[in-house]
Order: structure tokens, then sequence, then C-alpha cells
């Protein structure tokens, strides 16, 4: 299946099983200023996910299109992008762990076809300090699931990653417990880190062996959440069930909730048997277009193109949703998006505008299913291409400007001159001279603020004395 089939099929999936499709969020939450984007599913639920009730019922299920900005400096390897889309279903205080965990599973394996071989998962360890039990309840009903397919169901008690890449996976295990920095869900990552009011629980995340030869040595032996590339997770099943109080414990909710979120690349990266997201529905005609237009291949310039893709496809639903290019706040994500498209569009030997040639082909991939892109087609690439054709006029004086540094260490006071005087934004200049082999000092980004600082006194005291000479005025 691909990526608009999966989709389309668990949103009727869910639908047939009770739950009530609700639109996406927008990618900037509204009434929340603690974070720039909507990074999951449940972010705009949470409401509801503490007992408001639901106007649309207590089961629901959606596709939720997110940004991860935190995410920019992994991506160009074959799983991480700054834009995604993100599987979610819901259950208010209605289901609970049995009815997830098989609806998941059946998705999975009878929907969409993953082979149950190839399918493992795990659950939480518990913590007796904080009077949090073991999983036992997740880990017997997928042994039943595993059982009535057929496969293996063995359990494996492993703790930690760092547990779990001395010791790896025991033929024929298929569950594994892990403690709270992996298998417990917390906006603040981990059970430690619960912040305060929040609802929290175990998790269990199901992962998808892409077999031995993707695995990277130099991260130990493989298991499920070994960052070595065996394993790929493709979705994640919160119960959520406490929450944590002022002193710090933790106590049950009133009701129970379910928060399920399935990462839409990484499962059609399943159903395609590669490893590769950027091969799916979504990514991979952007990559063939970037082919096209520069005579290059994807097998010679993997890093570069994906970059690029992923890049351009989180500015395009950006745009979509009325994020402008700017120096604040989400317009400055996206900005940098943009440029740093950009510049790697440059080392391709784009040198002339290619917005207007991606953009179209983007929209093409989300049109059918999200109408706010075909309705705001011709604007998003309007403001897309002026951003491109101002940039530009500022790349290769900038570029220029930092090749004078080869030989020399970059500073945070270059980086702030470059920054002033080119326009070139401070991440870039630090990924362009890393690229060109030019040092970078460790204590780059100080030194920036510091400059950045004495700049903005100059600019107090200068407007201090224009305040003075003002008739009957002085500075305020």
């Amino acid at each position: 299946m691909d990526a608009h089939e999966i989709r389309n099929s668990y949103l009727a999936f869910l639908e047939t099983n009770g739950h009530t499709v609700i639109e996406r969020a927008p990618l900037v939450p509204r009434g929340d200023t603690s974070t720039l984007f909507n990074g999951s599913g449940m972010q705009s639920l949470l409401p509801y996910l503490l007992g408001e009730p639901h106007p649309a019922g207590n089961r629901l299920v959606d596709s939720q299109p997110c940004v991860r900005a935190q995410d920019i400096d992994d991506v160009g390897d074959n799983r991480h992008t700054t834009f995604f889309e993100m599987l979610g279903n819901w259950s208010l205080g209605d289901y609970f762990k049995e009815t997830q965990i098989r609806q998941f599973y059946a998705f999975l394996t009878e929907i969409v076809g993953l082979d149950p071989e190839n399918i493992y998962v795990t659950c939480f360890i518990g913590d007796q300090a904080n009077g949090i039990p073991r999983d036992d309840e997740a880990a017997s009903i997928w042994a039943q699931v595993f059982a009535e397919k057929g496969v293996s169901n063995g359990i494996a008690e492993i703790g930690s990653q760092a547990d779990g890449d001395a010791r790896g996976v025991k033929p024929g295990e298929r569950i594994f417990f892990y403690d709270g920095g992996e298998n417990w869900w917390s906006r603040g990552g981990s059970l430690e880190a619960t912040p305060i009011g929040d609802p929290c629980g175990p998790d269990s995340e199901v992962f998808y062996d892409f077999g031995a030869d993707k695995q990277d040595p130099s991260y130990g032996l493989a298991h499920p959440a070994s960052d070595g590339g065996q394993f790929m997770e493709i979705g994640n099943q919160v119960f959520m069930q406490y929450q944590r109080l002022a002193d710090g414990s933790f106590e049950e909710l009133a009701k129970r909730n379910v928060d399920f979120g399935g990462g839409l690349e990484r499962i059609a990266a399943a159903s395609l048997g590669s490893d590769d997201v950027f091969r799916i529905s979504l990514l991979w005609p952007i990559v063939q277009k970037l082919e096209q237009l520069t005579g290059r291949s994807y097998d010679d310039e993997t890093a570069a193109m994906r970059i690029i893709a992923d890049h351009l496809r989180g500015a395009t639903f950006l745009a979509v949703d009325g994020v402008r290019p700017s120096n604040k706040e989400q317009g400055y994500v996206m900005r940098r998006l943009l440029r740093r498209a950009i510049r790697l569009a440059l080392s391709l030997g784009l040198s002339e505008n290619f917005f207007s040639e991606i953009v179209p082909v983007i929209a093409d991939l989300y049109e059918a299913d999200y109408p706010e892109v075909a309705a705001s087609r011709d604007e998003v690439v309007a403001v897309l291409v002026k951003e491109e054709n101002a940039f530009r006029r500022t790349l290769e004086g900038g570029l220029a400007a930092l090749a004078l540094y080869e030989g020399q260490t970059l500073t945070g006071t270059e980086v702030f001159r470059l920054s002033d005087t080119h326009g070139f934004p401070k991440e870039l200049s630090v990924e362009e001279a890393r690229r060109l082999g030019i040092d970078v000092a460790e204590d780059w980004e100080a030194s920036f603020a510091e400059a950045l600082e004495e700049q903005r006194a100059r600019s107090r005291g200068a407007t201090r004395l224009g305040a003075a000479g003002l008739p009957g005025g002085a500075a305020k």
C-alpha cells in the first residue's frame, strides 16, 4: 500500500470500529504558546485527555501533520524528517489496552499486510520508587496476539537502551520490557521528567524489523530500542492512567485514556520493505524531480536530496497553514528550512530558481486529501518563490565571505558579522563552515550572543541620543 492508501485505510478502519474522524489541528497551536508547532496528534487534545468531554465523542481518529524542528540536524539519514504525518486514535475513558493493541495489530497485519514475523513490541518494566507496577497486562495481551498468529512470543526484561545494546535479542523473543526512559510517555520525555499536572503513563511501542544487515555494529547488538538501524519504531500506544501531583508522586486518573500515534511515513516504508522513508509515495516523487532538475542520482547525492525534499515539504505545509518566512518564531524556522534547501540545491548545481518546479509536485501529493492545499496552491508557490529570490541575492556573497575564513577558526563574532552584513543565518554559517572544513569555535554561540548584545546596546544608545535631540524631549 502507498502512503495515501494507508492514511485513508486507517481512518476508514478506525471509523468502522466506532471512531469519529476529526479534523487535523493547524501546525501552529491555537492558544498554546509553550511550543512553536504541533509536534504530535495529542497536543491539541490535552484538555480532553484530562477529562473535558470532546464534542465528537469518546473515540476519535485523525491524521495529523506535524513539525519537529528539533530534528532538523538529523535529517539526511534514512528515517528522520522535520515534517511528518501522525496517524492517531484516542479512547477518552472508553476502551483500554486490549482493544487498542488488537486493533492496531489487526490494522498492520490485515489491512497494511505487514508480516507478523517482523513486528516486535516493548512494554514498561515498572518503577518501584514511584509505586508504578510493571505492565504485565500489556505484555500478556501481546503474547496472546502473537500466539494467535503462530509467531514467537518470548519476553525479555532489558531495562535500558544501554543494556539492550550489550545484550541484543535472543531467539524467540518478541516482547521487551524497558524502563521509564524508553517506555513511559510524558511530555517531559521520561518518567522522571514528567511535568506536574500532565496526564502520563506506560506505553507499548511497536517496531518493524528490516533485517540484521541493516544494523550498524557501532551501536552494539540489535534490539528494538537500539539506534542501530535494524528496528524502526512505527507506532506508540500510550496508556494514560496517571497524573503527576505537585509533590512529585503519581495518582491514577479518574478516567483511563488511550493515546495512539503511528508514523505514516514509517508504516509506508515498512509496507515497502524499505528502511528508507524517502522512497515512499509522499517523498519519492520530490526526489525524482530533483534528479531530473540536477541530472544527478539519489544514490550519489542521498543526504542533500533528502534534506531538500523534507525541508520543502515542511515549508509548503507551513505556508498552507499561514506561516510566512520571518526572523521570529515559526517564521524563522520556516526561513531556516528554505535557506538550507537553497544552499544544498546550489551544491547540486541548481543555481536558478527551483521552488517553482518542486512545490507544485508537493502540492500534487496532498491536495486530494487536504483541500486546503489545493485552495492555497498558487499563493504558497508565490510565497516560497519570493523567499527563494530574496535569499539567492545574499547567498553567493555570504558564501564568498565565509570562504575567507579557510584555515582559521570561525568564532561567534564572525558568525554574527556574517549574519549582520550578509543576512546569513547563524546556523547556516556554522553548517557551511563545517562542510568546507573550516574549524568552528566550541563557544561560538556564547560569543555570538555577546556580539548581538553589543549591537543592541549601541542601538539603544543611538535611540537615546536621537530622542534627546527632539524638541522638548529627553531620553527616557
